[in-house]
């Protein structure tokens, strides 16, 4: 089962990337990384009330909340570096770096929590979607425009912090139901995002989002919170070293979806190093 949420989690991820690109054309990014915030908050807790784990929280452990709201902390941070990449690059370009989170993981797992079994498979695995990660960034369009020199550094904030946010997560969610954790650190995500439009005085553009772009920032929160929910079910049943190849294997999805709706086309370099991720994922997946 938990493999089976793992990989709905990475399709709804993949769904997630094309939404949210598709309401941050003329959108700040942090802007919607908040209001998608209280889309996806909405409907963690949702499904708190529905499995009726609500009345748990005042059984949380000190450690838990803790580990809980640093992963959100994270996650936050993860989120404005890769709206704002979004921002700033082709969804081809960003994700496949964005997606490197995994190599950093898959390590952490197997240092922090032992998950050494099979361990010569998942550092194959872990190679290959590095060499794919690698061949997927196009050199060229980091230079080619100047205001877009920077997503390749939001972009790897973005997989550093996600990194974090698995770790993290693992810790926190051990002995707590996983819906009622993702609502806990969706509420942190969420006072994070909000401080940061007002920090930067972005507030006084929320009356100027189209409704056409909520709308897409809206299902984006939609799909991310669906993601969150299958994801974090598979972390607290499943390996770590493992749910998190398959989670970001949502670059298929997103891919795909970006061919058809955004007319972004893969070059051929691009197309070997995502064989390569898939590859690697798949040989983690199947010798689990």
């Amino acid at each position: 089962m938990w493999i089976i949420m793992a990989i709905l989690s990475a399709f709804f991820a993949g769904l997630t990337t094309i939404l949210a690109k598709c309401g941050i054309k003329h959108t700040d990014p942090d802007i919607a990384t908040a209001v998608r915030t209280i889309v996806v908050l909405a409907f963690s807790w949702l499904m708190v009330l529905i499995v009726g784990s609500a009345d748990t929280i005042t059984e949380l452990e000190t450690k838990s909340i803790l580990f809980l709201i640093l992963s959100g902390a994270a996650t936050g941070l993860s989120w404005i570096c890769y709206f704002k990449a979004l921002s700033m690059a082709d969804v081809n370009k960003v994700v496949p770096v964005d997606k490197s989170s995994t190599i950093l993981t898959v390590l952490l797992a197997i240092i922090l929590f032992g998950e050494t079994h099979n361990l010569q498979i998942k550092l194959i695995g872990t190679v290959m979607i590095a060499i794919g990660v690698f061949m997927m960034i196009e050199k060229k369009d980091v230079t080619v425009r100047e205001n877009k020199r920077g997503w390749l550094i939001y972009a790897g904030l973005s997989a550093g912090f996600a990194a974090l946010t698995s770790i993290l997560a693992k810790v926190g969610i051990t002995g707590v139901e996983s819906n009622l954790g993702t609502a806990i650190r969706t509420g942190v995500v969420l006072i994070l995002a909000w401080a940061i439009v007002f920090g930067k005085g972005k507030h006084k553009q929320l009356d100027s989002i189209s409704r056409k772009e909520l709308l897409f920032i809206c299902l984006s929160g939609i799909a991310t919170g669906a993601s969150w929910l299958c994801y974090y079910y598979a972390i607290q049943n499943g390996v770590v070293s493992v749910v998190v190849p398959i989670d970001k294997m949502s670059i298929l999805i997103t891919v795909a979806f970006s061919a058809v709706f955004l007319k972004e086309k893969l070059t051929k370099k691009s197309a070997v190093g995502l064989g390569l991720m898939s590859a690697g994922t798949l040989a983690m997946t199947i010798f689990v």
